[in-house]
């Protein structure tokens, strides 16, 4: 309908009803004079405002137009509609999410009567519709300009009167600019500096939340900010972080409702609860932000990103909450897949309880992969296949009492440490670290990942179960008794010191080191080598706390000569005379016996 024709009809239709009044005015008082009819009958009325009708009704507005009123309706034709559904990729009006589709019909009405007399003639009006965004009328040209700034929005008739207000033609849908603006997570995906904070949104299952309405506040952290985080928290990738910890971290990073810059007391503080649960504080016009546990320079570095539900504020550092925090090796490993094996087997072991105390501790933590080998190794099916007391020693051997990160083991390079199971005569089990090639324990587990960090300890993550160590496994796998490992593998097998010495026991291993060796004039032939050897082996569990001090402690060795202790001086004397042995590391402590490091081999009288 062009705008002639509209006039032309306006017209016509206006003789008829003054035609009809004069008529009425001859007839009796008790004619019934029709009555207008309001703005949603005469779309009803009017063919071309059908498409109108079915949105109205499919937005549930209906009712809403047949209020008193006055409106103003600047109604798109069938025309309009169908090309709004085509450019927007929606097959028909039930294709259009009904609250889209109330947002754009609010679009197009304004609160009050505005007859095309009203509009300023020429120049522009503007008018704030029930949707909450202006459109701008501009005159005589006939045309609107939307919110998102289409401006050829034509007006084809104008001042077809209702009984609570007038309508306008126009042949296009307006757009309010909620309905194009791209929501948070669509707009996180433009956005490449966002690109990690995609993944993790992905990675949490948190896409839907930020596709919901909202309106939502999101303090969005950059691609260098996660770098930061994994980095801090010892995690290589976003893979490695357990959902659990990334949904919570990711949750505290968004409020509920639209706080924008201008709503931050400038200067002051605003704090805000997090859909997490915690609090975080703003402070303006620093433009920093607090976070719940205490960090206080984390930065926002961009503000008011507008999205069609809710907006973005850009910040140079992932934010943590308390929980995450606070959560203690058990939690952790509960919510680490890779770890599952180790949690079933500490509730299997009764040790949770243990692992949920103070602490501090270190927990070599092996992966689901290691405790099949384990168990695969040792001729057990299930977890609940391995004896319990065994159970437990081998998880307590995963244990050192106090916080170790990986950068004291590497600036320590090697040594022992204490486990929390028990070795021969029940003494704390030792373990043996080694960070020449990485950072690896007892000579066969090797740290995958490294110091993720709990509220009583720290965890890293190993690809092997550490088995119970015999005074073998050490001597195995320190290489300052590399020698010594060699004279004892070249003896025959009867008498093969490495089987012997994976017995039962208990055994004391007086250990020379390779130094030691090294000073012999030449290393004996089997026969004196097998008697030398057993000279340094006492079939016993004897610690230096058994040592009497100050005095002197003699023991027979396996060869059958005695040896000599002097404490403190921490002394050997042989049974040859050498008086000066010196004793220069104790306790390595194993399930079979213990081993005492000496500077020198010892010769018993009888080689």
């Amino acid at each position: 309908m062009n705008f002639k024709n509209t006039i032309k009809k306006i017209s016509i239709a206006m003789v008829l009803l003054l035609t009809f009044a004069a008529c009425s005015d001859d007839d009796n008082n008790n004619q019934i004079i029709p009555t207008q009819p309001n703005i949603v009958e005469l779309a009803i009325a009017t063919p071309e405002l059908s498409s109108l009708v079915a949105a109205l009704t499919a937005a549930d507005l209906v009712d809403a137009l047949n209020a008193d009123g006055p409106f103003t309706v600047f109604a798109p034709t069938n025309e309009a509609f169908a090309a709004f559904l085509t450019d927007n990729g929606f097959a028909t009006l039930d294709d259009v999410p009904v609250e889209v589709l109330q947002e754009v019909l609010l679009y197009h009405v304004v609160a009050g009567k505005i007859a095309s007399t009203d509009l300023t003639n020429p120049g522009e009006t503007t008018a704030m519709t029930l949707q909450g965004e202006d459109l701008t009328v501009t005159m005589p040209e006939a045309t609107i300009t939307d919110a998102t700034g289409v401006s050829d929005i034509g007006i084809t008739a104008v001042d077809i009167e209702a009984s609570n207000g007038v309508v306008h033609l126009i042949n296009k849908v307006m757009l309010p600019i909620i309905i194009t603006l791209p929501n948070i997570v669509e707009l996180a995906i433009a956005t490449p500096e966002l690109s990690s904070l995609v993944a993790a949104l992905t990675a949490a299952d948190l896409v839907d939340a930020l596709n919901a309405d909202g309106p939502f506040t999101v303090f969005a952290p950059t691609n260098e900010a996660f770098a930061a985080f994994l980095t801090d928290n010892g995690f290589a990738t976003l893979d490695d972080v357990p959902v659990e910890v990334l949904q919570e971290v990711l949750l505290y990073h968004v409020v509920a409702g639209k706080i924008a810059s201008t709503d931050l007391t400038n200067p002051g503080e605003t704090t805000a609860m997090t859909l997490q649960g915690e609090d975080l504080t703003v402070t303006m016009p620093e433009a920093t932000i607090t976070d719940a546990t205490g960090v206080s320079d984390i930065g926002i570095t961009a503000v008011d990103i507008e999205a069609s539900n809710g907006v973005v504020h850009l910040i140079n550092k992932v934010m943590l909450p308390i929980i995450i925090t606070q959560a203690n090796i058990v939690d952790l490993a509960v919510v680490t897949p890779e770890l599952s094996s180790l949690v079933a087997a500490l509730f299997a072991a009764d040790l949770v309880d243990a692992l949920n105390g103070d602490g501090p501790f270190t927990v070599l933590a092996p992966t689901n992969d290691a405790f099949a080998t384990f168990l695969a190794d040792n001729g057990f099916a299930t977890l609940d296949d391995v004896p319990v007391p065994l159970l437990q020693q081998v998880l307590l051997n995963h244990v050192i009492l106090g916080e170790i990160t990986s950068t004291d083991l590497v600036t320590a390079g090697s040594g022992y440490a204490n486990t929390l199971a028990n070795g021969a005569g029940d003494n704390a089990m030792s373990i043996y670290f080694n960070t020449s090639n990485g950072v690896m324990f007892n000579g066969i587990s090797t740290v995958s990942q490294a110091d993720i960090v709990a509220s009583n300890g720290v965890i890293h993550i190993v690809d092997a179960v550490i088995g119970l160590p015999t005074v073998v496994t050490f001597a195995s796998a320190d290489p300052t008794f590399s020698t010594l490992v060699d004279a004892l593998t070249v003896l025959t097998p009867a008498t093969n010191f490495v089987e012997v010495l994976q017995g039962e026991g208990p055994f004391t291993v007086f250990a020379p080191t390779n130094e030691a060796f090294s000073a012999l004039p030449a290393i004996p032939d089997e026969a004196p080598l097998t008697q030398i050897l057993l000279y340094h082996v006492v079939a016993a569990n004897i610690v230096s706390a058994d040592l009497t001090n100050p005095g002197n402690t003699t023991a027979m060795t396996l060869q059958g000569e005695d040896i000599t202790i002097t404490m403190p001086e921490a002394t050997i004397t042989d049974a040859s005379g050498n008086t000066d042995i010196g004793i220069i590391a104790v306790d390595v402590q194993a399930l079979n016996g213990v081993i005492h490091v000496i500077n020198k081999v010892m010769l018993p009288l009888q080689p």
